[in-house]
């Protein structure tokens, strides 16, 4: 399942890797949203044989996602990004976490010595990453391991499970969708991980405007808000938001403030509808505060983010919150 916009310059080879590496009875479902390069008819006539949806507008990469679950036919769905190239026994080597893990991912490479992502880490104020991004390849751990989230760019589940848990959030159009999802299984009761042995080649560049940071924001106050069991949620709302000044002169230095501005409206202006969708989703809980806050971590680590949060005053703050919030999380045991 491949969601295309603009990908005319990648999703062929992408569809030739993934065709080499198909089982009997398998399919491949494209949704192309409105890509303004021709796209759509590139794949038709070099691809005839997979299954091809034109959308009238741009909707989106969560919408386009949640459209190809619904033509699937398959009991498990793979997305994969139009620039990520599964490498030789990559499917395979996916197929084999459906025994271990309802959402899960590949290992993301940049190249071939250069991770991308291990597989996602969530901080407890909501900001996710992808892990071990920018790391030598050399020494990661091969064996299948827990995941903070599956990275949106290879993520697997069962298409009963994900259209259960109501897809991807369709309202935050590109960013979070893999964190949001990932977050609503292990509130479920499920579980989230990487198989490292399903590797495949990802054409990454994080920087994409001033856009992207104010979808990230928005997103981020989303997912909390829409995710986080209620003690947890009490316990880390002081700390978002006496960090939002901070976050202002930061956008400020870096000329971002018109993103942030607007993903702090845009983040009100979604209030009643968030809410209502929290609603629905904590009553498909299934784990204590406790359990879910486990797999939160309580140190920034990432290269594309400030390095002043990894210095060690602000690391010790970080963990010293950690602490509260892991002990607030108890009353919900």
């Amino acid at each position: 399942m491949i969601v295309t916009y603009a990908s005319s310059g990648h999703v062929l080879a992408a569809l030739a890797a993934v065709r080499a590496q198909l089982d009997p009875g398998d399919e491949v479902v494209v949704v192309d949203n409105a890509s303004p390069d021709g796209t759509a008819d590139l794949i038709g006539q070099a691809a005839p044989w997979i299954r091809l949806e034109r959308s009238a507008t741009n909707s989106g990469f969560a919408a386009g996602c949640n459209r190809g679950a619904e033509l699937a036919r398959g009991e498990l769905l793979l997305f994969l990004n139009p620039d990520a190239i599964p490498q030789p026994g990559a499917l395979a080597a996916l197929r084999a976490g459906a025994a271990r893990w309802d959402a899960w991912q590949g290992l993301l490479l940049r190249d071939d010595e250069v991770v991308n992502s291990a597989g996602g880490a969530v901080h407890y104020l909501g900001v996710a990453w992808a892990g071990g991004c920018d790391s030598p390849l050399i020494g990661l751990a091969r064996d299948p391991r827990a995941t903070g989230f599956a990275s949106g760019g290879c993520l697997a589940i069962a298409r009963e499970r994900f259209l259960s848990l109501g897809g991807f959030p369709a309202p935050y159009f590109m960013y979070y969708e893999d964190v949001d999802l990932s977050l609503r299984v292990r509130l479920a009761g499920g579980s989230v991980g990487i198989e490292p042995a399903a590797r495949f080649r990802h054409d990454y560049d994080f920087e994409k405007g001033a856009e992207k940071w104010r979808r990230l924001e928005r997103n981020r106050w989303w997912t909390v808000l829409r995710t986080y069991p209620t003690p947890l949620l009490l316990a880390v709302l002081p700390a978002m938001l006496c960090l939002e000044p901070a976050l202002l002169l930061v956008a400020a230095r870096d000329r971002r403030l018109t993103a942030k501005l607007g993903a702090m409206r845009a983040t009100a202006g979604g209030l009643p509808r968030v809410l209502r969708e929290r609603r629905t989703i904590q009553a498909r809980r299934t784990v204590s505060a406790t359990e879910f806050a486990a797999a939160l971590v309580a140190v920034v680590d990432s290269p594309y983010l400030p390095a002043a949060t990894r210095h060690r005053p602000a690391a010790a703050l970080q963990r010293a919150y950690g602490a509260f919030v892991r002990l607030a999380c108890r009353i919900d045991r």
